[in-house]
């Protein structure tokens, strides 16, 4: 599933490279995930995709209660790979939530949050991916059904509402400041002792890393912030 979602079995035909410090073969970034592939259901690389499977597998081993979420899904990647491991584990009782605008990134807000002025993302029509064709894309493999909730809209007007009490994993992929830090408000309450919160963008995206550095001081969070890749990073909520 890991190597399917990231289509790092048939190689994407014209891959967008970006970021590639160096790198100089599809292989190698796809595994970072520094590229933004034409066909994969996913952007974030193996070893992303991988760490994401590992937390997923640990919360259900040490029996962390609550829900899984990523916030920014683009073609739904991440999130079909939540999916797979509660079907591969026979688990039927937790619900994989799908948050996104499903229109691309909101234009930045500057005067509200200054760490976004530049970011204008919204001009990126790759990034823009319709409710329909994700779900188009859990069809594919078969885990489209109940325990799937799809949570359009901005973030600022959707994830407080959503209808979950406890989270085991966030998995937030929101690039701006203001995205970061509405999905962290949101949701970080509702993470269970135990549950892992994993930032996409901490490394690539300064204003994403800035939310999230002044989310942790603000709130007292002490667990050191661990590296998956280049961007990645996690920590698991005492």
């Amino acid at each position: 599933m890991e190597r399917i979602l990231c289509n790092s079995i048939y190689p994407d035909p014209g891959l967008q490279f970006v970021s590639a410090d160096g790198l100089d073969d599809a292989e190698s970034l796809r595994r970072e995930g520094r590229d933004w592939p034409i066909v994969a259901h996913t952007m974030i690389g193996l070893r992303r995709i991988h760490q994401l499977r590992s937390c997923v597998e640990q919360v259900l081993i040490d029996d962390v209660p609550g829900d899984l979420i990523e916030t920014g899904v683009w073609r739904g990647g991440a999130t079909i790979m939540m999916s797979a491991v509660l079907a591969a584990y026979g688990v039927s009782d937790r619900v994989v939530w799908v948050a996104d605008s499903f229109r691309g990134l909101p234009a930045p807000n500057p005067d509200k949050y200054p760490h976004d002025e530049g970011l204008n993302f919204v001009d990126f029509a790759e990034l823009s991916v319709s409710v329909e064709d994700v779900k188009a894309n859990f069809r594919k493999y078969e885990l489209l059904n109940d325990r799937v909730k799809f949570v359009e809209g901005w973030f600022s007007k959707t994830l407080h509402s959503i209808d979950a009490r406890e989270f085991a994993v966030i998995r937030l992929d929101g690039d701006l400041y203001e995205s970061t830090m509405d999905a962290l408000t949101a949701l970080y309450p509702r993470l269970s002792p135990g549950g892992f919160a994993i930032i996409d963008d901490y490394g690539a995206v300064a204003a994403c890393k800035a939310a999230t550095d002044d989310y942790r001081e603000t709130n007292g969070i002490v667990e050191p912030v661990q590296t998956i890749d280049w961007t990645g990073v996690y920590w698991r909520k005492r």
